[in-house]
């Protein structure tokens, strides 16, 4: 016979710890609907976002590096993978649910706009007048509207947690707002769990990417950067002297694998010492509970600096980014202006959010190499 939701539903209750947010008690959607046969609720969420056009649109979308400059870096995509395996791996750690976990994961950068945080910059200050843009609450109005997929209902229609996760995801990167709905002081643990795995995620790969390309320097690391000496230390005295790939590879997952551990335990003894019994309660705390050791956060903001300084601002990274940003700017005039030059779905959202609003959600759900070639047809290949 096969496993049915009711089935997986009891085993959540067995095993999970009692702060663990049980499909089973799920606040449920916006727009009622059968439960699913096989799965539970988080399990179809999870499919959903997966099936969305916004998460397959993300392999084409900058992390740091522009979109198409290097076949091994990494894409807003394969950022969202990564992110979703660390989250599954702390929550399974901490007894939560792994499936909303891994759900907000895969979530978390749907509304990221093209070409990474500067091209964020760029469309909130375009709509400074207009409510302005952050990738977070995007990524809620993608779920909760803009996804066109189901006949009865706008968006994918995803469970109350899940969306939780999304408006009140927070990295050192991010600034989202509280939103009617979600004014519980904290998160679920699962969505703490998914902010915490989004920062280990860009650190590492961040790190991987920028000694890939050469902009950043082994030996320059290990002197400047103590999260860096100390993984490097370890793996120098567990597997002596490797070659050069496989040196680089283990000590960026010795800094990960610290990262993680550092994390579990930390959360691990907050919730206990909190007296946490549900994860109600966990919502209810003045500060969220899954978060890094002082010591570790105090590392990681050195870290932190470092690629600020060495990496995303490096004029290789930075100069290309820019001039990427320059061409989602002139689009957004131009369309402004030349409104007939717009998609039809968009004229038709722009009857009920005005232009400002359906141009920036056009240009935001666009892949870095759309919008380049936009700006090519409509801009730079008009006569003169």
């Amino acid at each position: 016979m096969p496993c049915s939701r009711q089935e997986l539903e009891e085993r959540e209750r067995r095993i999970l710890a009692p702060y663990a947010q049980l499909s089973s008690e799920s606040r449920g959607r916006k727009h009622p609907e059968d439960p699913p046969d096989w799965r539970t609720q988080y399990q179809r969420d999870r499919d959903r976002v997966i099936h969305s056009r916004a998460f397959r649109r993300l392999e084409y979308k900058t992390q740091v590096f522009l979109n198409g400059t290097g076949d091994h870096l990494r894409t807003r995509l394969t950022h969202t993978i990564e992110v979703a395996a660390i989250a599954r791996n702390i929550a399974r750690a901490l007894k939560l649910n792994e499936d909303l976990a891994e759900t907000i994961a895969l979530a978390h950068d749907l509304g990221h706009s093209p070409f990474g945080h500067k091209g964020e910059m760029a469309l909130n200050q375009l709509m400074k007048n207009h409510g302005g843009f952050e990738h977070n609450r995007q990524s809620l109005r993608i779920v909760e509207e803009l996804e066109q997929k189901y006949p009865g209902f706008p968006g994918l229609n995803l469970t109350w947690e899940v969306r939780e996760g999304l408006i009140k995801h927070a990295t050192s990167y991010d600034d989202p707002d509280q939103r009617i709905g979600f004014e519980a002081a904290c998160s679920s643990l699962e969505a703490q769990v998914a902010n915490l795995a989004d920062e280990i995620t860009y650190y590492s790969h961040d790190l991987d990417d920028g000694l890939d390309s050469g902009l950043l320097e082994e030996d320059r690391l290990g002197r400047e950067v103590e999260l860096w000496r100390q993984a490097a230390l370890t793996v120098q005295r567990e597997h002596g002297q490797l070659h050069d790939e496989c040196r680089r590879y283990f000590t960026i997952r010795c800094l990960i694998d610290g990262q993680v551990r550092d994390v579990v335990h930390t959360a691990d003894r907050r919730i206990q010492e909190a007296g946490i019994q549900s994860a109600d309660e966990a919502r209810t705390q003045p500060e969220a509970l899954v978060v890094y050791s002082p010591e570790r956060r105090r590392l990681n903001l050195e870290l932190r600096d470092y690629l600020y300084h060495n990496l995303y601002y490096n004029p290789i990274v930075h100069e290309p980014n820019l001039q990427a940003v320059r061409r989602l700017e002139e689009l957004f005039r131009y369309f402004l202006q030349n409104p007939d030059q717009i998609g039809e779905q968009s004229r038709r959202r722009a009857e009920k959010t005005g232009w400002p609003r359906a141009i920036c959600d056009y240009l935001a759900g666009m892949t870095d190499r759309y919008l380049i070639l936009e700006h090519q047809r409509l801009l730079q290949n008009r006569p003169t």
